[in-house]
């Protein structure tokens, strides 16, 4: 099978490429030796399958980023056939930096001309047979958002691995040009694999190629002193020589329908001189992200049903149809999806209880199928359809180049923190999943940046801790009868963006002191989102939560069903819960969340709370799952329609927990520590030794923020106490720093002398 390596920009477009090439058949593991993201996929367009594997993004193939250095490794191993190399079109000089290196490898390549349709919207042209003529390689025009010519593309890059091509360079008639002929000779005699590519990596005094070749790299830096005259910065000097070849032989291919007026506005500038303002732009993001949620998980949309109390009165009370629409107001989408799926698991459930009993099926075993296993599983897939809704808005606010200029703004605010908005990227990808999140915090230089981003990514609520979310949510909305889900879950979102923002300036300013590193990041032209893109992103997100539901989810569900039915006897306990192993172990650790508000304080059978926060270490959505089986248990049938809901209310009503405990449960199941795979992963990134303290930082971040809630909530004057706490906090860190900076002094000025 042939492979293809697809190489190009950041935002060039190359992940919409390789979803338009792969469709739904991509997976993603690990590059060997690193944990940064390896993405593989099939071709199946062809006459034959055609592997190809996404590179990360890079801007050229020195060794400054870890991407870069993955990149070079990969196009420089026998794997691959070919190079497919996406260039964005609108930006044509700068994306064929990386070209010319390309060319130097001496591997089949086709080059990719993306986002044309954008170049003919401005009324701008390009010569592609000249371009295709002075650069040596086939030149295709294609437009990957709408899948424009990406089967040509194929076809042509199939046709280029039928002959053997050598590596080519624009720099031979550079002032460094002898001195790359040179090295090659060199290190033709020598054997190595793509002899041009090295020799300029070489020549510009790379740092990884001046350790594979010591005597080499002598030998050429004595060349160029001789013959340049002296002392040259040959690194400097290749980047001007490639640049004016682009300018003079290849930009002139493109003709631009009016000469560029730098001082007119694009519309994507004109956008951001809004969207990005100063002062504005924060406060405009805060509104969408809360537009996101309103549009999700409210039961009053737009807020319709205090401006008109009768909404979905002509809707006979408790008919199905008012149920899925209407509650307060207009359910938002995301509601009345969450609404329909969940009437539709509840009739299954019923449909089984119903199938199993008219069999004569024993009472456990009508309790392990209908509460065990279908009761939890439904209470956590009732929430699929929200959390793909929040998803899909994620989603498109980064296709459309938005979040981009989150992260361009948020440098601002950050490099307070000690961190530069590169961490921003990762930290928002924790909303989808925080495996994936911190494997990206690979693109940081700093160290102790990457491990402080690393511990603050789990509290950047992942689609996994939605459930619990929306379901006390819902539950308070229901039983106490005050308040709006949407606020609530909103505001527990922003809760867990200021606890990383305030946990990030504590370790920036004590154990993990350091200068956030540069960010440079181009902005993206805002555009549409792709519908294919954006449907296929909400696949895997779907398939990956099916496949935990009925994995990882379903034994966890039969083991809390088994363990709350069965005492230590091994006898069958039934509804008499409170005599189970389940309820034994559940009473025993109970008091120790008794600060936070769902400990000893509560009822008899309050220790579900405890139960179901200790499930959620292995999936999040266990604690719903937990609470499903558990409140099953506790009664006979739920009262409420909706499953996951309905488990919280029983729960409430069962254990008298109060508002500001539930609160403090929400904030603990966020800001502890996450899932198991997630924990693992944390592992592999900032190494056993540092894991532990992690381990630790989740376990007392939680604690605490979990219990300033509850007290607060329930106690308003105990705001005092944690205020003055804060405080000292504050001169402790502030003298911490004093010291630290003279003993720093002192140590520069004892080695100056």
């Amino acid at each position: 099978m042939l492979k293809f390596a697809l190489a190009g920009n950041p935002n060039a477009g190359k992940t919409t490429l390789f979803n338009a090439l792969t469709g739904s058949t991509a997976h993603v593991g690990n590059w060997p030796g690193v944990t940064v993201d390896k993405r593989e996929g099939t071709y199946k367009k062809g006459s034959e399958p055609i592997e190809i594997v996404d590179l990360p993004g890079i801007y050229s193939l020195s060794p400054y980023t870890p991407e870069e250095v993955i990149s070079r490794n990969f196009l420089l191993s026998d794997e691959i056939n070919g190079i497919i190399n996406i260039v964005d079109v609108t930006n044509l000089e700068r994306n064929l930096y990386l070209t010319t290196q390309l060319m130097e490898l001496g591997v089949p390549m086709v080059i990719a001309l993306n986002m044309t349709d954008v170049l003919d919207k401005q009324g701008d042209r390009i010569d592609v047979r000249a371009l295709e003529k002075r650069i040596g390689f086939p030149v295709v025009e294609i437009s990957a958002l709408k899948g424009v010519n990406v089967d040509v593309l194929m076809a042509r890059a199939v046709e280029v691995t039928k002959e053997k091509r050598v590596g080519e360079t624009v720099l031979k008639d550079s002032l460094l040009g002898s001195a790359i002929a040179n090295a090659e000779i060199a290190l033709k005699l020598k054997g190595v694999y793509a002899p041009l590519f090295h020799a300029i990596k070489l020549v510009e005094k790379d740092e990884i190629e001046v350790k594979s070749h010591p005597e080499e790299a002598k030998a050429v830096e004595a060349f160029i002193k001789e013959n340049a005259g002296g002392e040259i910065d040959t690194e400097a000097e290749i980047a001007d020589a490639r640049y004016k070849y682009i300018t003079a032989r290849f930009s002139t291919t493109l003709t631009r329908a009016r000469k560029l007026d730098y001082n007119e506005l694009s519309k994507s500038n004109k956008a951001d001189k809004v969207l990005t303002h100063k002062w504005f732009g924060i406060p405009i993001f805060l509104v969408i992200l809360f537009a996101v949620f309103h549009l999700t998980f409210s039961e009053n949309l737009l807020y319709l049903g205090s401006i008109i109390p009768s909404f979905g009165e002509w809707c006979a009370e408790g008919s199905e149809i008012k149920s899925i629409f209407f509650a307060d107001g207009l359910n938002s989408p995301g509601v009345i999806l969450f609404n329909a799926l969940d009437l539709l698991t509840s009739k299954i459930g019923e449909w089984i209880g119903l199938g199993l009993e008219s069999l004569g099926a024993h009472e456990a075993v009508v309790g392990l199928v209908c509460d065990g296993v279908w009761g939890g599983l439904a209470a956590v897939l009732s929430f699929l359809p929200q959390i793909l809704v929040l998803f899909l808005f994620f989603s498109i606010l980064e296709d459309t180049g938005y979040m981009a200029r989150v992260a361009f703004m948020l440098d601002r605010i950050f490099r307070r923190f000690g961190v530069s908005g590169r961490a921003f990227m990762p930290m928002i990808m924790g909303f989808g999943c925080s495996v994936p999140a911190m494997i990206n915090t690979r693109t940081m230089a700093d160290q102790k940046e990457r491990e402080a981003t690393v511990r603050v990514i789990p509290f950047f609520s992942c689609g996994a801790k939605m459930p619990i979310l929306l379901a006390i949510a819902g539950g308070i909305v229901a039983y106490f009868g005050i308040g709006n889900a949407d606020i609530i879950t909103y505001s527990m979102y922003l809760l867990g963006i200021v606890v990383a923002m305030l946990s990030l300036l504590v370790m920036r300013n004590t154990t993990m002191r350091g200068e956030a590193s540069p960010f440079i990041m181009e902005l993206p032209l805002y555009h549409m989102p792709g519908f294919k893109n954006l449907m296929l992103h909400l696949w895997d997100k779907a398939k990956h939560f099916i496949q935990k539901a009925f994995t990882i989810i379903l034994v966890s569900c039969v083991i809390i069903w088994f363990l709350s039915n069965f005492g230590w006897a091994w006898n069958y306990v039934g509804e008499d819960m409170d005599q189970s192993i389940l309820a034994s172990i559940g009473k025993l650790i109970q008091p120790l969340f008794t600060p936070l508000g769902f400990g000893s304080q509560l009822s008899a059978s309050g220790w579900v709370f405890a139960v179901a926060a200790i499930t959620g270490l292995i999936a999040k959505e266990d604690v719903i799952a937990t609470f499903g089986t558990l409140a099953a248990c506790l009664i006979a049938g739920f009262e409420m329609q909706d499953e996951g809901v309905s488990a919280v209310f029983i729960l409430i009503r069962e254990t008298g927990v109060t508002i500001p405990a539930l609160i403090a449960f929400i904030a603990f199941n966020m800001l502890t520590i996450p899932c198991f795979a997630a924990v693992a992963t944390a592992k592999g990134e900032i190494g056993k030794e540092k894991f532990k303290w992690t381990l630790l930082f989740w376990i007392v971040t939680s604690y605490l923020v979990s219990c300033m809630v509850y007290t607060i909530g329930e106690f308003w004057w105990t705001s005092f106490i944690w205020a003055a706490a804060a405080a000292i906090v504050t001169v402790g860190i502030v003298l911490y720093n004093k010291k630290a900076d003279k003993k720093a002094k002192l140590a520069k000025e004892a080695h100056k002398n």
